[in-house]
């Protein structure tokens, strides 16, 4: 505190002393007057001086504020014209009234005065639009924090330059760690001898450390068929630039020593912490699994991965051995449940319901009740002769029931089963999903981001024709208490006719030991036929979809509907399947109106177009030679144009791999 404040707060004491003085001589001049006179004269002077000194100060107090106030002043002055913030006053019609000098300096210019905000920085136009509080903007290669104040019409400009170099270093820098699989190792190297299969090792070796030496990566070798991979965020990128193209290059040069190793790769990224780094990065090395293999899949925090490679079909490696440890594992779990609910998808097809009876057949057998659930509505004409000719067999026919009846007579002991789909969005009902903890997943399709959540078990094999096929397997292991219907297996091996084109398509040789066990149990062919048959009008409906047709890339033929006609997914699908025999045709995709607001796409390949890949850049999915997506809220014409958009960039990125 200065001195002058310190002494006025003395003061203030001595004026109470002043008052009890005059008081004391007001006594005292009713007794002696002339006393009382001489102390009044006494008092006066020291009054006198303290006036004085007191208007001293307040002018010292003046003079100070003053000077206070005059140097609070400087410094805002100094603040507004001198420090390292812009300020800009702009009016409705954006236009800038003011600027300070900084802001000036920033935009290289002498002055901004006068000018429009269109000219000057029109990406300000947007923020200032919405009214956005506060954006990291560019402005002439630097970056800038713009607050706004939208009544005052006033942009501040922080540089935040530095900042967000620091913030990009410290992004590029964070922790990788990638987990590397051989496919195919244990069955490529299984019938070599010792020089033939470390003569393998090296070449492997040599080719992924030659990667990882000229990308500045860590390897090492954990086993025989696994690598350890640590990098950062940087060379991540950089890597995915190049798409990966280590894939090509395994595949590649070990196809010249007459063997053909194909890699997953499982990377965890985006987390600070190496414990959850190597659990992304091993989620993702079986969602990369899951899909196939001779791919990459990147898994983040935020629940998003992205995939690349694909582009070769699955080589089939499933054993008898863990189809009988399934088949076991499903047997404990059934005998453990008071019933078995069975689910498959949206708009079933024969593999779905053909895969459901199967799965009856197995409770069946474990002598527990089963259910499938099925919405007869929306069944295509085959599904509906398959029920027509169930509806004879009365204790089968009774086992199909409704999504509400299920939901009533589910209980905490309830097993679900959702077979062909592994999708909760495409499952026949997600709130069985949501009641019954107990889920059970049996699917053949490539693994997607989009999973039902915790299941008990799950059965995935995309190297399978179909999922009626895995199901028979289960069959094979499960006791032999109940025979086995015409019935039951016949939809069986209609499933499996029907996903392979009868077996023209995604066929091996475990798909031809399923359809010999089905027929060896009454599985009637003549019958399969009956349900596939079709109408007159449907293959009219066909014809005019396939008559549509237009080559748009070499090889990829496109037909389309009218904006008005709605088609059946099971006749566009036949369409894509029609075109795919057709000479000069590699890939083929129809579009078609589903139904109100719904647009279908069918895509089908001979294995040098991944269509799987493109139908996931549309939010679909499938397999590397058979896939669909459905697109809402658009035409025809610019479903077409959207997908034309997805294949070239499909095209453009296998070009640059």
């Amino acid at each position: 505190m200065p001195a002058f404040l310190e002494k006025r707060s003395i003061r203030y004491p001595f004026y109470g002393l002043i008052g009890v003085t005059v008081v004391l001589l007001i006594v005292l001049f009713l007794y002696n007057w002339i006393l009382s006179l001489a102390g009044l004269v006494l008092m006066i002077i020291p009054i006198y001086f303290m006036f004085v000194i007191d208007q001293r100060q307040r002018q010292e107090v003046e003079e100070y504020i003053s000077t206070l106030s005059y140097r609070v002043k400087k410094v805002g002055e100094e603040a507004l014209l001198e420090m390292p913030i812009g300020i800009m006053l702009i009016n409705d019609d954006y236009y800038i009234e003011w600027t300070n000098p900084y802001l000036a300096t920033c935009f290289d210019e002498d002055t901004l005065v006068g000018r429009s905000l269109y000219d000057v920085a029109d990406d300000l136009i947007p923020l200032i639009k919405q009214e956005v509080e506060s954006e990291v903007i560019t402005l002439y290669e630097r970056k800038f924090r713009v607050v706004h104040r939208h009544e005052e019409r006033l942009l501040y400009f922080f540089d935040v330059t530095e900042q967000t170099e620091i913030e990009k270093l410290y992004q590029n820098e964070r922790t990788v760690i990638a987990t590397i699989f051989l496919d195919n190792y244990d069955d490529l190297t299984q019938g070599m001898d010792d020089q033939m299969r470390g003569s393998i090792n090296n070449l492997v070796t040599s080719i992924l450390n030659k990667w990882a030496h000229d990308n500045g990566i860590f390897l090492k070798r954990v086993s025989s068929e696994r690598f350890i991979a640590v990098f950062n965020e940087e060379i991540l990128q950089i890597l995915e630039k190049g798409k990966f193209s280590i894939l090509d290059d395994v595949r590649e040069m070990t196809s010249k020593h007459n063997v053909s190793f194909t890699l997953s790769i499982g990377v965890g990224a985006g987390v600070s912490s190496l414990p959850e780094l190597g659990v992304l990065a091993q989620s993702s090395l079986d969602l990369a699994l899951g899909r196939g293999g001779d791919q990459v899949a990147i898994k983040q925090p935020n629940g998003k991965v992205k995939f690349f490679g694909g582009k070769t079909n699955p080589i089939e490696k499933r054993t008898r051995v863990r189809a009988r440890v399934i088949s076991h594992a499903l047997k404990d779990l059934i005998t453990a449940s008071d019933k078995v609910i069975i689910m498959g998808h949206k708009n079933p097809d024969m593999d779905s319901i053909g895969a459901s009876i199967g799965i009856y057949k197995v409770a069946q057998m474990n002598q527990k009740d089963a259910y499938i659930v099925v919405n007869v509505q929306e069944t295509d004409n085959g599904i509906k002769r398959l029920m027509d000719e169930i509806r004879s067999q009365e204790a089968l026919y009774s086992r199909f029931i409704g999504s509400d009846e299920a939901l009533e007579i589910a209980t905490d002991k309830t097993l679900l089963v959702v077979v062909d789909t592994h999708k909760p969005s495409l499952v026949m009902d997600e709130r069985l999903l949501n009641k019954i903890d107990h889920v059970v997943v049996i699917d053949h399709h490539r693994r997607s981001e989009d999973f039902i959540t915790n299941p008990l078990l799950v059965y995935m094999e995309p190297y399978a024709s179909s999922t009626s096929e895995l199901v028979t397997e289960f069959l094979e292991y499960q006791p032999k208490k109940v025979k086995i219907e015409v019935i039951e297996a016949t939809a069986l091996l209609a499933g499996i006719i029907v996903d392979t084109k009868s077996f023209t398509l995604r066929t091996g040789s475990r798909t031809f030991d399923a359809a010999s066990y089905l027929r060896a149990h009454g599985a009637d062919t003549v019958l399969v036929q009956k349900f596939m048959k079709e109408s007159i009008d449907t293959y009219k409906q066909r014809a005019k979809l396939i008559e549509s047709v237009a080559f748009y890339r070499d090889g990829i033929a496109i037909a389309k509907g009218g904006e008005i006609e709605v088609h059946d997914q099971v006749i566009i699908a036949q369409a894509a399947d029609t075109l795919l025999t057709m000479e000069g045709v590699q890939a083929s995709f129809v579009i078609a109106k589903r139904n109100e607001g719904v647009i279908g796409i069918s895509a089908r390949s001979l294995g040098n177009v991944n269509v799987q890949v493109i139908m996931e850049s549309l939010k679909g999915g499938g397999h590397l030679t058979n896939a669909a997506t459905q697109l809402t809220g658009l035409t025809i014409a610019e479903t077409e144009a959207k997908l034309k958009q997805a294949i070239d960039d499909y095209l453009e990125g296998s070009k640059r791999e």
